[in-house]
């Protein structure tokens, strides 16, 4: 049974959000605070984060900020406040998804679920579909690891996901609403660019890759992204 923590200053949000949950069938435990969400982290095994902006004694980024240290699983921002900063300073913190106050229950179930389906390992005995190897790089699905050249890529959820959607398309260009749909799952607008770009360069940064000289993945502007094979 995954573990999911609600991190909401608003506690009948909170609980309603729990609800939703257990009633999926997810272990939920349900914080008010960041020094109780952060207690609740050191103590228990969580498969995924829901975690809101605006909480009383630090804020959220923070919050995300020192989950990134220590864990990759997935972090979905909850905020009240429908600004592209807010999202933008959310994903470059290594947040995985945002979704904006008020939500549909079945739209929070339903994120919740894509992040989790990214997350979790795929089945052994799969080995020639499960890594992929471009030019150092390899991405393994099996243990959801990737190294560069050797060394480990300490990599979000949202990031591997796109990672491996590139290199299983290797000198293919990916456009733009394909990989947003199969990383997200959701329908892709334009506006959802923004999102795309901030995790792209997030990738480039920690595998060194330079955005007007890249050896891994370039952009074919206006169409996507392909990764040279």
């Amino acid at each position: 049974m995954e573990q999911i923590l609600v991190v909401d200053d608003e506690a009948a949000i909170g609980e309603l959000i729990g609800v939703y949950l257990q009633n999926e069938g997810y272990r939920v435990f349900v914080c008010e605070n960041a020094r109780e969400a952060l207690e609740c982290i050191d103590k228990e095994k969580i498969d995924l984060v829901l975690l809101d902006v605006m909480l009383p004694d630090q804020s959220g980024f923070d919050v995300c900020r020192k989950i990134r240290e220590n864990h990759n699983y997935p972090v979905i921002m909850l905020t009240a406040r429908d600004q592209e900063i807010d999202k933008i300073t959310g994903l470059t913190l290594g947040a995985d998804d945002y979704i904006t106050k008020p939500f549909r229950p079945l739209e929070l179930i339903a994120r919740v679920k894509a992040q989790l389906r990214r997350f979790i390992h795929y089945n052994p005995g799969q080995e020639d579909r499960d890594v992929a190897e471009v030019s150092g790089l390899r991405i393994d699905c099996r243990d959801h690891t990737c190294t560069l050249h050797g060394k480990k890529l300490s990599l979000t959820p949202t990031e591997f996901s796109i990672l491996w959607v590139l290199c299983s398309n290797k000198g293919e260009v990916v456009e733009s609403d394909r990989l947003f749909h199969e990383v997200w799952g959701d329908k892709y607008y334009s506006s959802n660019n923004n999102t795309i770009m901030v995790h792209i360069r997030h990738l480039r940064e920690k595998m060194k890759d330079s955005a007007e000289h890249p050896k891994y993945i370039r952009t074919v502007w206006g169409v996507g992204y392909k990764i040279e094979g």
